[in-house]
């Protein structure tokens, strides 16, 4: 199994004029263990997404380097899947036919690339709706879908970009929880993106929290609610528990102090 580096990486965006750059990120450090569950925190605008977006692939770094495995990251790969706040599938095509997609074009025989999407729509609780098209599905079914369609391709990573941001609370609390029986299933490497503390804390073994532009993680929390979920299966017990507030409050006022004292810098072109 292979692990994530995020090597001294630092990305500089052109700003709204010539001489501007905007410094998303700084000296970024992070190792991703197989089987983690990394979660980032952070106020809006702190680089969560480009962050992602660099282990994607699909931006490359100023500075510094990513690497999966052995394997520089120079684009995106079948091995990263990546759920975006949208759900990103093909309203023409139905629910088995968007799950399979990504091995339809690696040239994966017809056969072989249903049985193993249908396996993965079983995983997110979808085995009979293999023929629906994706309007007749609510949100959470969309999202599932998603979800189903990043894990055909047997990625050694899932990031996931908010993926329940724009789900009704009682249906994102369901995909919190299934997303943890996948991540206990499967042993996928999970990097995933919240605005939600009490989300974030739910999901991660590992936490980090981002400073406001430019972004830097300033704190890691290892967590143990997770597995504490797959053992009792009782995640209003979690939620509840003193333990668990506590740590929200803590978090919290790590936010709420970066999004009162921190300022967003631009390089040559003064604040943005």
């Amino acid at each position: 199994m292979e692990n994530m580096y995020v090597k001294n990486v630092s990305v500089i965006y052109p700003g709204k004029t010539a001489g501007e750059r905007i410094h998303a990120l700084d000296n970024i450090n992070l190792t991703i263990n197989s089987g983690d569950f990394v979660v980032a925190l952070g106020a809006s605008g702190c680089g969560k997404t480009t962050l992602l977006s660099l282990m994607a692939g699909f931006i490359s770094p100023s500075k510094g380097e990513m690497l999966l495995g052995d394997h520089k990251v120079e684009g995106p790969g079948s091995d990263r899947g990546v759920v975006f706040q949208k759900h990103a599938l093909l309203p023409w095509l139905n629910v088995m036919e968007n799950a399979e997609f990504g091995l339809k074009l690696q040239g994966v025989a017809k056969q072989k690339r249903r049985e193993i999407a249908a396996k993965n729509l079983a995983l997110v609780g979808l085995q009979d709706f293999h023929d629906n098209m994706i309007y007749q599905l609510s949100g959470g079914m969309q999202q599932r879908v998603g979800i189903a369609r990043a894990l055909t391709c047997g990625p050694a990573m899932l990031l996931m970009d908010e993926p329940m941001a724009a789900l009704d609370a009682l249906t994102r609390e369901t995909i919190q929880e299934l997303l943890l029986d996948i991540w206990k299933k499967t042993q996928t490497m999970f990097f995933f993106i919240t605005h939600s503390v009490d989300e974030a804390l739910f999901l991660a073994n590992r936490l980090i929290v981002m400073s406001p532009r430019p972004g830097r993680i300033t704190h890691t929390y290892e967590l143990d609610f997770n597995k504490r979920y797959l053992e009792h299966r009782n995640a209003r017990a979690i939620k509840s528990s003193p333990d668990f507030i506590e740590m929200r409050e803590t978090v919290l006022n790590i936010i709420y102090g970066d999004e009162r004292g921190g300022s967003s810098h631009a390089i040559g072109g003064g604040h943005v």
